[in-house]
């Protein structure tokens, strides 16, 4: 019995570690992405610290939810586009808020106006503190693990509303 909890605890855990691979691959991606686009929008474009954080941010996330969708936890349990989408994007607007939260701290508490504060704060601490809380809130909310009775309700849900829909109808 003892083998097979040991089983059991080292494919969770290399579970885990692929899925933070993944995850990690798709955030290195993202993050260039975040951090090419703010920098072009204050430095090229003159748009504030906030508002170009937050223009990069949305684009980094939506490549982010492709990527995780499609590929990091592409194993869990789908529960629809609808419901997965909104919390991503629920999540990623938390995350955001703790980048602009370092942002605003580092700009106008600190007073720090260099782009190499704007970066550090919002591309280095803001974006890795977000990560974190992405990666765990990802895992617990979005995709679902398949075992986890709440992914066969979302799931039978969502396919029973998609079964309800009226046929197209065709052109006149």
């Amino acid at each position: 019995m003892a083998t097979m909890d040991g089983g059991s605890k080292r494919s969770r855990w290399q579970l885990l570690v692929h899925e933070m691979a993944k995850f990690g691959v798709v955030g290195g991606f993202c993050y260039f992405v975040d951090v090419l686009i703010s920098n072009l929008g204050h430095g090229l474009f003159g748009m504030g610290w906030l508002s170009a954080k937050t223009v990069s941010t949305i684009v980094a996330a939506t490549c982010a939810y492709i990527g995780n969708r499609h590929w990091s936890f592409t194993h869990r349990a789908r529960t629809g586009l609808r419901r997965e989408y909104t919390l991503f994007v629920i999540l990623n607007g938390i995350g955001l808020g703790i980048a602009l939260g370092c942002l605003g701290i580092a700009r106008y508490v600190l007073g720090l106006d260099s782009v190499l504060a704007f970066n550090l704060a919002g591309n280095v601490v803001g974006t890795g503190l977000g990560t974190i809380f992405r990666f765990w809130a990802y895992k617990r909310w979005v995709f679902l693990h398949p075992d986890d009775p709440k992914a066969a309700l979302y799931a039978a849900a969502d396919a029973q509303r998609s079964q309800s829909l009226p046929e197209p109808v065709g052109r006149l």
